[in-house]
Protein backbone atom coordinates (compact mmCIF):
# COMPACT_ATOMS: atom_id res chain seq x y z
CA UNK A 1 0.00 0.00 0.00
CA UNK A 2 3.19 2.15 0.84
CA UNK A 3 4.24 1.57 -2.87
CA UNK A 4 1.29 2.52 -4.49
CA UNK A 5 0.83 5.61 -2.60
CA UNK A 6 4.31 6.48 -3.62
CA UNK A 7 3.90 5.88 -7.28
CA UNK A 8 0.75 7.77 -7.39
CA UNK A 9 2.62 10.86 -5.56
CA UNK A 10 5.44 10.71 -7.68
CA UNK A 11 3.86 10.25 -11.19
CA UNK A 12 1.01 12.77 -10.64
CA UNK A 13 4.03 15.07 -10.07
CA UNK A 14 5.50 13.59 -13.47
CA UNK A 15 2.97 14.04 -14.72
CA UNK A 16 2.34 18.09 -14.08
CA UNK A 17 6.16 19.11 -15.00
CA UNK A 18 7.11 16.55 -18.12
CA UNK A 19 7.18 19.11 -20.90
CA UNK A 20 8.92 18.27 -24.17
CA UNK A 21 8.67 15.03 -25.39
CA UNK A 22 9.63 11.48 -24.60
CA UNK A 23 13.31 12.09 -24.44
CA UNK A 24 13.01 14.61 -21.77
CA UNK A 25 10.48 12.67 -19.88
CA UNK A 26 12.67 9.65 -19.52
CA UNK A 27 15.01 12.51 -18.57
CA UNK A 28 13.29 13.41 -15.43
CA UNK A 29 12.11 9.66 -14.97
CA UNK A 30 15.98 8.94 -14.94
CA UNK A 31 16.48 11.81 -12.11
CA UNK A 32 13.34 10.88 -10.25
CA UNK A 33 13.41 6.90 -10.04
CA UNK A 34 16.81 5.73 -10.35
CA UNK A 35 19.35 8.99 -9.17
CA UNK A 36 16.90 10.02 -6.11
CA UNK A 37 14.99 7.06 -5.32
CA UNK A 38 17.29 3.98 -6.54
CA UNK A 39 14.53 1.92 -7.71
CA UNK A 40 16.20 0.35 -10.38
CA UNK A 41 20.30 0.19 -11.23
CA UNK A 42 20.73 2.55 -14.51
CA UNK A 43 21.61 -0.55 -16.08
CA UNK A 44 18.32 -1.97 -15.63
CA UNK A 45 16.59 1.52 -16.55
CA UNK A 46 18.65 1.45 -20.15
CA UNK A 47 17.30 -1.74 -20.59
CA UNK A 48 13.55 -0.71 -20.39
CA UNK A 49 14.46 2.31 -22.35
CA UNK A 50 16.13 0.52 -25.20
CA UNK A 51 13.17 -2.82 -24.82
CA UNK A 52 10.43 -0.06 -24.55
CA UNK A 53 11.76 1.73 -27.44
CA UNK A 54 10.77 -1.52 -29.88
CA UNK A 55 7.12 -1.51 -28.64
CA UNK A 56 4.10 0.29 -30.25
CA UNK A 57 2.94 3.36 -27.96
CA UNK A 58 4.04 6.24 -26.02
CA UNK A 59 7.36 5.19 -24.73
CA UNK A 60 7.42 7.85 -21.41
CA UNK A 61 4.15 6.61 -20.61
CA UNK A 62 5.16 2.89 -21.15
CA UNK A 63 8.61 3.67 -19.17
CA UNK A 64 5.93 5.04 -16.26
CA UNK A 65 4.23 1.71 -16.52
CA UNK A 66 7.30 -0.34 -15.90
CA UNK A 67 8.71 1.87 -13.34
CA UNK A 68 5.41 1.00 -11.76
CA UNK A 69 5.09 -2.71 -11.92
CA UNK A 70 8.87 -3.22 -10.89
CA UNK A 71 7.84 -1.12 -7.40
CA UNK A 72 4.43 -2.86 -7.14
CA UNK A 73 3.14 -5.29 -9.41
CA UNK A 74 0.68 -5.15 -12.05
CA UNK A 75 -1.33 -2.82 -9.93
CA UNK A 76 1.72 -0.03 -10.00
CA UNK A 77 1.81 -0.78 -13.70
CA UNK A 78 -2.00 0.30 -13.56
CA UNK A 79 -1.56 3.05 -11.07
CA UNK A 80 1.88 5.06 -12.43
CA UNK A 81 0.14 5.33 -16.21
CA UNK A 82 -3.26 6.35 -14.95
CA UNK A 83 -1.15 8.54 -12.66
CA UNK A 84 1.05 10.02 -15.30
CA UNK A 85 -1.17 10.65 -17.90
CA UNK A 86 -3.97 12.16 -15.63
CA UNK A 87 -2.57 15.79 -15.53
CA UNK A 88 -1.94 16.14 -19.49
CA UNK A 89 -5.52 14.34 -20.16
CA UNK A 90 -7.28 16.73 -17.41
CA UNK A 91 -5.29 19.70 -18.28
CA UNK A 92 -5.85 19.20 -22.19
CA UNK A 93 -9.70 18.55 -21.50
CA UNK A 94 -10.16 21.83 -19.78
CA UNK A 95 -8.76 23.34 -23.13
CA UNK A 96 -10.97 21.33 -25.00
CA UNK A 97 -14.20 22.80 -23.71
CA UNK A 98 -12.66 26.29 -24.09
CA UNK A 99 -11.65 25.50 -27.35
CA UNK A 100 -15.22 24.12 -28.50
CA UNK A 101 -16.83 27.26 -26.59
CA UNK A 102 -15.14 30.02 -27.92
CA UNK A 103 -13.47 28.31 -31.05
CA UNK A 104 -9.50 29.64 -29.68
CA UNK A 105 -7.13 28.55 -27.13
CA UNK A 106 -5.25 30.35 -24.68
CA UNK A 107 -1.78 31.81 -25.30
CA UNK A 108 0.88 30.22 -23.39
CA UNK A 109 3.83 30.63 -26.03
CA UNK A 110 6.01 32.96 -23.16
CA UNK A 111 5.96 29.85 -20.76
CA UNK A 112 7.21 27.38 -23.35
CA UNK A 113 9.57 30.45 -24.63
CA UNK A 114 11.33 29.42 -21.26
CA UNK A 115 10.82 26.26 -20.71
CA UNK A 116 12.03 24.48 -23.73
CA UNK A 117 15.58 25.69 -23.44
CA UNK A 118 15.51 24.15 -20.49
CA UNK A 119 14.46 21.15 -21.34
CA UNK A 120 17.19 20.50 -23.82
CA UNK A 121 19.54 20.81 -20.64
CA UNK A 122 17.69 18.31 -19.13
CA UNK A 123 17.67 15.64 -22.02
CA UNK A 124 21.39 16.32 -22.12
CA UNK A 125 22.18 16.10 -18.55
CA UNK A 126 19.98 12.56 -19.13
CA UNK A 127 22.39 11.66 -21.56
CA UNK A 128 25.40 12.16 -20.14
CA UNK A 129 24.64 10.22 -17.13
CA UNK A 130 22.79 7.54 -18.63
CA UNK A 131 25.87 6.68 -20.96
CA UNK A 132 28.37 6.82 -18.38
CA UNK A 133 26.60 3.61 -17.76
CA UNK A 134 25.72 2.36 -21.32
CA UNK A 135 29.09 2.93 -23.19
CA UNK A 136 31.19 0.23 -21.50
CA UNK A 137 33.73 -0.30 -24.55
CA UNK A 138 35.21 1.20 -27.39
CA UNK A 139 32.94 -1.20 -29.79
CA UNK A 140 29.94 0.66 -28.17
CA UNK A 141 30.70 3.35 -28.60
CA UNK A 142 31.31 2.96 -32.70
CA UNK A 143 27.63 1.52 -32.53
CA UNK A 144 26.44 5.01 -30.83
CA UNK A 145 28.10 6.78 -33.83
CA UNK A 146 26.57 5.01 -36.06
CA UNK A 147 23.54 5.31 -35.13
CA UNK A 148 23.49 8.89 -34.62
CA UNK A 149 24.73 9.62 -37.92
CA UNK A 150 21.87 7.20 -39.24
CA UNK A 151 19.45 9.67 -37.01
CA UNK A 152 21.36 12.41 -38.77
CA UNK A 153 20.34 11.47 -42.39
CA UNK A 154 16.80 11.26 -41.17
CA UNK A 155 16.24 7.85 -41.03
CA UNK A 156 12.89 7.06 -39.07
CA UNK A 157 14.02 6.40 -35.02
CA UNK A 158 12.13 3.09 -34.94
CA UNK A 159 14.77 1.85 -37.63
CA UNK A 160 17.68 3.46 -36.39
CA UNK A 161 17.29 1.48 -33.42
CA UNK A 162 16.90 -1.91 -34.95
CA UNK A 163 18.91 -1.38 -37.17
CA UNK A 164 21.54 -0.39 -34.49
CA UNK A 165 20.74 -3.23 -32.21
CA UNK A 166 21.46 -5.90 -35.07
CA UNK A 167 24.37 -4.27 -36.43
CA UNK A 168 26.07 -3.37 -33.14
CA UNK A 169 25.21 -7.50 -31.93
CA UNK A 170 27.16 -8.65 -35.19
CA UNK A 171 30.24 -6.01 -34.82
CA UNK A 172 30.28 -6.60 -31.17
CA UNK A 173 29.84 -10.43 -31.78
CA UNK A 174 32.16 -11.03 -34.56
CA UNK A 175 34.67 -8.55 -33.59
CA UNK A 176 35.30 -10.44 -30.16
CA UNK A 177 34.93 -13.92 -31.87
CA UNK A 178 36.79 -13.51 -34.94
CA UNK A 179 37.43 -17.18 -34.98
CA UNK A 180 33.54 -17.87 -35.59
CA UNK A 181 33.34 -15.41 -38.29
CA UNK A 182 31.73 -18.58 -40.26
CA UNK A 183 29.08 -18.55 -37.54
CA UNK A 184 25.43 -17.32 -38.24
CA UNK A 185 24.50 -14.83 -35.18
CA UNK A 186 20.74 -15.52 -34.43
CA UNK A 187 19.42 -11.89 -33.47
CA UNK A 188 16.42 -11.14 -32.16
CA UNK A 189 13.57 -10.03 -34.02
CA UNK A 190 12.29 -6.26 -32.53
CA UNK A 191 8.99 -5.20 -31.55
CA UNK A 192 5.81 -6.51 -30.83
CA UNK A 193 3.88 -6.10 -34.35
CA UNK A 194 0.63 -4.25 -34.59
CA UNK A 195 -2.54 -5.90 -34.21
CA UNK A 196 -5.09 -7.05 -36.95
CA UNK A 197 -6.96 -3.30 -38.60
CA UNK A 198 -9.52 -3.32 -36.20
CA UNK A 199 -12.03 -1.48 -37.86
CA UNK A 200 -11.82 0.16 -41.29
CA UNK A 201 -13.92 3.31 -42.84
CA UNK A 202 -16.99 3.73 -40.65
CA UNK A 203 -19.78 6.34 -41.71
CA UNK A 204 -18.21 9.32 -42.81
CA UNK A 205 -20.66 11.99 -41.45
CA UNK A 206 -21.21 10.88 -37.83
CA UNK A 207 -18.82 10.14 -35.05
CA UNK A 208 -19.85 7.18 -32.61
CA UNK A 209 -18.28 6.15 -29.69
CA UNK A 210 -17.14 2.98 -30.94
CA UNK A 211 -16.14 3.80 -34.21
CA UNK A 212 -14.06 6.24 -32.06
CA UNK A 213 -12.85 3.81 -29.23
CA UNK A 214 -11.60 1.23 -31.98
CA UNK A 215 -10.01 4.21 -33.92
CA UNK A 216 -8.02 5.54 -31.23
CA UNK A 217 -7.02 1.76 -29.92
CA UNK A 218 -6.14 0.15 -33.43
CA UNK A 219 -3.80 4.09 -33.66
CA UNK A 220 -2.41 3.17 -30.23
CA UNK A 221 -1.52 -0.47 -31.21
CA UNK A 222 0.08 0.48 -34.60
CA UNK A 223 2.07 3.72 -33.11
CA UNK A 224 5.57 3.77 -33.61
CA UNK A 225 7.99 6.31 -33.78
CA UNK A 226 7.51 9.57 -31.67
CA UNK A 227 4.41 11.67 -30.36
CA UNK A 228 4.93 13.98 -33.82
CA UNK A 229 4.46 10.65 -35.93
CA UNK A 230 0.77 11.24 -34.26
CA UNK A 231 0.19 13.97 -36.61
CA UNK A 232 0.11 11.44 -39.77
CA UNK A 233 -1.99 8.86 -38.00
CA UNK A 234 -4.68 11.58 -37.18
CA UNK A 235 -4.89 13.25 -40.10
CA UNK A 236 -5.18 9.94 -41.77
CA UNK A 237 -7.66 8.81 -40.01
CA UNK A 238 -10.10 11.44 -38.64
CA UNK A 239 -9.51 14.18 -41.50
CA UNK A 240 -8.93 12.38 -44.75
CA UNK A 241 -10.15 8.67 -43.76
CA UNK A 242 -13.59 9.54 -41.36
CA UNK A 243 -13.77 13.40 -42.39
CA UNK A 244 -14.26 14.54 -38.54
CA UNK A 245 -11.98 16.76 -38.31
CA UNK A 246 -10.71 19.78 -40.65
CA UNK A 247 -7.02 20.11 -40.87
CA UNK A 248 -7.22 23.47 -38.57
CA UNK A 249 -8.78 21.47 -36.10
CA UNK A 250 -6.29 19.02 -36.04
CA UNK A 251 -3.55 21.56 -35.65
CA UNK A 252 -4.81 23.15 -32.77
CA UNK A 253 -5.08 19.61 -31.34
CA UNK A 254 -1.45 19.02 -31.76
CA UNK A 255 -0.97 22.80 -30.53
CA UNK A 256 -2.23 21.37 -27.35
CA UNK A 257 -0.54 18.55 -26.92
CA UNK A 258 2.31 20.34 -27.08
CA UNK A 259 2.32 23.11 -24.81
CA UNK A 260 0.44 21.36 -22.23
CA UNK A 261 2.47 18.83 -19.31
CA UNK A 262 2.68 14.81 -19.67
CA UNK A 263 2.56 12.62 -22.70
CA UNK A 264 1.99 13.92 -26.52
CA UNK A 265 -0.86 10.98 -26.22
CA UNK A 266 -3.38 13.72 -24.95
CA UNK A 267 -3.91 15.19 -28.01
CA UNK A 268 -6.57 12.29 -28.16
CA UNK A 269 -8.42 13.42 -25.21
CA UNK A 270 -8.66 17.09 -26.88
CA UNK A 271 -9.72 15.36 -30.19
CA UNK A 272 -12.39 12.79 -28.64
CA UNK A 273 -13.90 15.91 -27.15
CA UNK A 274 -14.11 18.09 -30.43
CA UNK A 275 -15.88 14.61 -31.25
CA UNK A 276 -18.35 13.87 -28.63
CA UNK A 277 -17.99 15.83 -25.59
CA UNK A 278 -16.63 14.40 -22.38
CA UNK A 279 -18.04 10.98 -23.39
CA UNK A 280 -15.50 11.00 -26.39
CA UNK A 281 -12.43 12.33 -24.44
CA UNK A 282 -12.79 9.70 -21.75
CA UNK A 283 -13.40 6.91 -24.68
CA UNK A 284 -10.38 8.21 -26.80
CA UNK A 285 -7.94 8.09 -24.56
CA UNK A 286 -8.50 5.12 -22.88
CA UNK A 287 -8.29 3.60 -26.78
CA UNK A 288 -4.91 5.13 -27.21
CA UNK A 289 -3.03 4.17 -24.17
CA UNK A 290 -4.97 0.82 -23.72
CA UNK A 291 -1.89 -1.43 -25.92
CA UNK A 292 0.37 -0.13 -23.96
CA UNK A 293 -0.38 -0.98 -20.71
CA UNK A 294 -1.27 -4.39 -22.54
CA UNK A 295 2.45 -4.30 -24.12
CA UNK A 296 4.64 -3.68 -21.11
CA UNK A 297 2.91 -5.87 -18.92
CA UNK A 298 4.05 -8.84 -21.59
CA UNK A 299 7.50 -6.71 -21.59
CA UNK A 300 8.55 -6.21 -18.59
CA UNK A 301 9.25 -9.53 -17.35
CA UNK A 302 11.15 -10.86 -20.14
CA UNK A 303 13.92 -7.55 -20.26
CA UNK A 304 15.55 -8.97 -17.32
CA UNK A 305 16.07 -12.76 -18.99
CA UNK A 306 17.24 -11.65 -21.80
CA UNK A 307 19.59 -9.96 -19.99
CA UNK A 308 21.24 -13.68 -19.39
CA UNK A 309 21.60 -14.37 -22.72
CA UNK A 310 25.08 -13.32 -23.86
CA UNK A 311 23.96 -12.83 -27.31
CA UNK A 312 20.56 -10.41 -26.39
CA UNK A 313 22.56 -9.35 -23.77
CA UNK A 314 24.78 -7.67 -26.73
CA UNK A 315 21.46 -7.09 -28.44
CA UNK A 316 20.30 -4.95 -25.59
CA UNK A 317 23.91 -2.93 -25.15
CA UNK A 318 23.41 -2.15 -28.49
CA UNK A 319 19.62 -0.72 -28.53
CA UNK A 320 20.67 1.03 -24.99
CA UNK A 321 23.40 2.63 -26.81
CA UNK A 322 21.13 3.34 -30.16
CA UNK A 323 18.62 5.01 -27.61
CA UNK A 324 21.19 7.93 -26.29
CA UNK A 325 22.30 7.91 -29.86
CA UNK A 326 18.28 8.90 -31.17
CA UNK A 327 18.24 11.07 -28.02
CA UNK A 328 20.72 13.13 -28.33
CA UNK A 329 20.35 13.85 -31.56
CA UNK A 330 16.51 14.93 -31.34
CA UNK A 331 18.59 17.22 -28.23
CA UNK A 332 20.56 18.68 -30.83
CA UNK A 333 18.05 19.24 -33.13
CA UNK A 334 15.97 20.63 -31.05
CA UNK A 335 18.11 22.99 -29.83
CA UNK A 336 19.16 24.50 -33.10
CA UNK A 337 15.30 25.70 -33.35
CA UNK A 338 14.55 26.57 -29.81
CA UNK A 339 18.33 28.39 -28.90
CA UNK A 340 17.84 31.11 -31.35
CA UNK A 341 18.92 34.24 -29.96
CA UNK A 342 20.43 35.69 -26.47
CA UNK A 343 17.40 35.07 -24.29
CA UNK A 344 17.23 31.34 -25.35
CA UNK A 345 20.70 31.13 -24.69
CA UNK A 346 20.85 32.96 -21.34
CA UNK A 347 18.29 30.40 -20.50
CA UNK A 348 19.86 27.68 -21.45
CA UNK A 349 22.88 28.46 -20.03
CA UNK A 350 21.13 29.22 -16.57
CA UNK A 351 20.05 25.51 -16.25
CA UNK A 352 23.60 24.12 -17.36
CA UNK A 353 25.07 26.50 -13.95
CA UNK A 354 21.85 25.22 -12.24
CA UNK A 355 23.10 21.58 -12.97
CA UNK A 356 26.21 22.27 -12.53
CA UNK A 357 26.49 24.12 -8.84
CA UNK A 358 23.20 22.86 -7.53
CA UNK A 359 23.89 19.08 -6.64
CA UNK A 360 21.04 17.09 -6.76
CA UNK A 361 18.56 19.78 -8.38
CA UNK A 362 14.58 18.65 -8.87
CA UNK A 363 14.71 18.99 -12.02
CA UNK A 364 11.05 20.79 -11.49
CA UNK A 365 12.40 23.91 -10.19
CA UNK A 366 14.80 23.89 -13.41
CA UNK A 367 10.92 23.63 -16.05
CA UNK A 368 9.56 26.06 -13.38
CA UNK A 369 12.45 28.50 -13.60
CA UNK A 370 13.08 28.29 -17.46
CA UNK A 371 9.24 29.06 -17.57
CA UNK A 372 9.66 31.79 -14.75
CA UNK A 373 12.77 33.25 -17.08
CA UNK A 374 10.08 32.77 -20.65
CA UNK A 375 7.73 35.11 -18.76
CA UNK A 376 9.77 38.01 -17.64
CA UNK A 377 11.87 37.85 -20.85
CA UNK A 378 8.37 38.55 -22.77
CA UNK A 379 7.29 40.75 -19.96
CA UNK A 380 10.46 43.21 -20.43
CA UNK A 381 10.39 42.93 -24.79
CA UNK A 382 6.68 44.03 -24.04
CA UNK A 383 7.20 47.47 -22.07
Amino acid sequence: MKELKEIALIFLKLGFITFGGPAAHIALFEAEIVSKRKWMSHQHFLDLVGATNLIPGPNSTEMAMHTGQIRAGIAGLMLAGICFTLPSVLITGIFAHIYSVYGNIPDVKPFLYGIKPAIIVIILNAVYKLGLKALKTWRLVVVGLFVMALSFLGINEIFSLIIGGVSGAFFIYLSENKDKLNLLLPFPIAGLFSLPVIVETAQKTEASLMTLFLSFLKIGAVWFGGGYVLVAYFNSEFVENLNWLTRPQLLDAIAVGQFTPGPFLASATFIGYQMAGINGAIISTIGIILPAFIFVAILNPIVPRLRKSKIFSTFLDSVNVSALAVMLVVSLQLGTEIIVDVKTASITFSSILAFLFIKNINTAYIVFGGAVLGYLFYLIGNL
